[in-house]
């Protein structure tokens, strides 16, 4: 059953980010269709180099993408039938978990849903410059998860993330 839960888990999030991807790109890709002054094109360098950085590596690469393994690992580890049903919102941090890690997790969702009402506002070519940002940082975020299963299955021991379940410390895991 673990196994299940933590395919679930797992591929749950990845389908969420590559749906992302996927209804993000056109608007990005819709870029091609302008002429971008010089200050959009510096305004589409910002947001690619910013949000590559911000979103995929900090983010994604240092905080999340390693803490989704270790939570699914912990899920493979200690399944029941709910965690397992509800597997991909326990990997992302929003049940069983500590409440910093379910503050944490509650807050930065509702940040990026704010933001992408506000960015659906914007009028292209804009619109679409945020976009090719926040599709470089979803497309590193992917390749992230991607990493840090394939070091969980090559060098367990290197993955010494906190799943951050009550208590469980990175050391237990």
């Amino acid at each position: 059953m673990g196994v299940i839960g933590f395919g679930w888990g797992i591929g749950g999030v990845l389908m969420l980010l590559l749906f992302a991807i996927y209804r993000l790109s056109p608007m990005a890709l819709d870029l091609a269709s302008f002429t971008l002054s010089p200050l959009q094109l510096a305004g589409l360098a910002f947001s690619i180099v910013y949000m590559a950085y911000a979103e995929g590596y900090r983010g994604f690469h240092k905080s999340f993408a390693p803490r989704l393994v270790a939570r699914a690992r912990y899920l493979r580890e200690n399944a029941s039938l709910l965690r397992i049903f509800l597997a991909p919102l326990f990997c992302m941090g929003f049940i069983h978990a500590t409440r910093r890690r379910m503050i944490l997790s509650i807050s930065l969702t509702s940040m990026i849903v704010c933001f992408v009402i506000l960015v659906r506002m914007l009028a292209q070519p804009w619109r679409g410059i945020v976009d090719a940002g926040v599709v470089t940082g979803l497309v590193l975020g992917v390749c992230s998860i991607f990493y840090y299963l394939v070091q969980l299955f090559v060098r367990p021991d290197l993955l010494t993330v906190s799943p951050e379940v009550p208590g469980v410390s990175s050391i237990e895991q």
